[in-house]
């Protein structure tokens, strides 16, 4: 049986996928987000009774003179609220995007004034708590992947602790770029962790980390695209630069069960000769071994 090939020979999925369970449940969520939420809805409020237009409210919003996450909250109130199709990541750049130029852009879009002072003068409590769930819908995105990567780091310190040194976020942080590991590297090629030789620090492998609570359609199809394409710019890099550099895929969790996730995953396993590996936090103790991170 090929290593190379070892994802083909798995034949019950649910036995290496690693179950990580901190999502708070429904209706217990409610009384955490409306104590998160309730001072920036009451700010919202006040800033549509202050305000002559829609267009008003969001120049008000976006300000540099604002705490910085109390008017990420208010953007994604704004967009729940007044106009879906002003996105988050658009409109929190302040200072690369004017107001204006969004005003003039998607300002039909706007619901109006006076309809949001009727609706937002006295917003009924019930209301405040369906917003704060509307809103704090996404505030743990990211966690699980955190904590998978965190327990990998775990494993990987407690298994290799004389052997091999693994550098990277465990939580929120800068990705490292393939640049600052290879200066001949041209581009942008952020890895989540970085492999090391304890005894001369040489770089044995990058490694990128992603937990799926689920996962199909585009979603599968943009990450088939990204992964491949880490691979085939590491192998451009090889052969300006010979690195002997492995790359770890951490995927985990019950998305990666998906049909078409899974295959992919099947693909990418085993490539560039076997010097790239998808593994999940269950199987990291039979794949990821001295003899591979040497060969």
């Amino acid at each position: 049986m090929s290593n190379n090939n070892f994802l083909r020979t798995v034949s019950d999925l649910s036995k290496i996928i690693t179950p990580i369970d901190s999502t708070i449940r429904f209706p217990e969520i409610l009384d955490l987000l409306i104590e998160k939420y309730d001072n920036t809805i009451e700010i919202f409020c006040h800033l549509i009774r202050e305000s002559e237009s829609s267009a008003e409210v969001l120049k008000k919003i976006r300000t540099t003179e604002r705490d910085a996450d109390e008017r990420m909250a208010l953007l994604k109130m704004y967009r729940r609220c007044v106009s879906p199709v002003l996105d988050t990541e658009t409109t929190k750049k302040i200072k690369k995007i004017s107001t204006d130029t969004l005003i003039e852009a998607y300002g039909e879009t706007l619901k109006p004034i006076a309809k949001l002072k009727a609706q937002f003068t006295d917003l009924p409590q019930e209301y405040k708590y369906a917003l704060a769930a509307l809103v704090g819908e996404y505030d743990t995105r990211g966690q699980l992947g955190y904590q998978l990567t965190g327990a990998f780091f775990d494993w990987f310190e407690d298994r290799f602790a004389s052997q091999y040194i693994i550098e990277g976020p465990r939580g929120a942080g800068r990705d490292i770029e393939l640049s600052e590991l290879y200066p001949e590297f041209k581009g942008s090629y952020p890895c989540d962790f970085v492999v090391r030789r304890s005894s001369d620090r040489a770089v044995l492998a990058v490694g990128f980390a992603r937990y799926d609570s689920t996962r199909g359609g585009a979603q599968s199809d943009d990450r088939t695209g990204g992964n491949a394409n880490k691979v085939e710019k590491a192998k451009a890099l090889d052969r300006v630069t010979p690195t002997g550099l492995k790359l770890i895929f951490l995927s985990d969790g019950p998305g990666l069960m998906h049909g078409d996730t899974w295959e992919e995953a099947c693909v990418l396993d085993g490539q560039w000769n076997g010097r790239v590996r998808v593994v999940t936090l269950k199987l990291a103790a039979a794949r990821i071994t001295a003899d591979w991170l040497e060969g």
